[in-house]
């Protein structure tokens, strides 16, 4: 998780992106209490979602929107 970091306290400061301490990956685990199958679903849950969400987008968006570029579901289509 990134918190906002506003340089010399002042808020009219454009602020800066701070990674903060926690671990992502203890919070998923420790969630689930302890199950790693169990966090390991819920992630292959929240994929399979956001696949689907990214195939709705797909075909409600046309090229011109786009001006071309239309989303993929692999990794290293850029």
């Amino acid at each position: 998780m990134r918190k906002l970091n506003f340089e010399n306290g002042d808020k009219n400061v454009r602020p800066t992106l701070k990674d903060s301490v926690a671990d992502p990956v203890a919070h998923l685990v420790a969630w689930h209490d302890g199950d790693h199958r169990a966090a390991i679903e819920t992630l292959m849950e929240d994929v399979r979602h956001l696949r689907e969400q990214l195939a709705l987008a797909t075909a409600a968006m046309s090229a011109g929107y786009t001006r071309g570029w239309m989303p993929d579901e692999e990794r290293n289509s850029r």
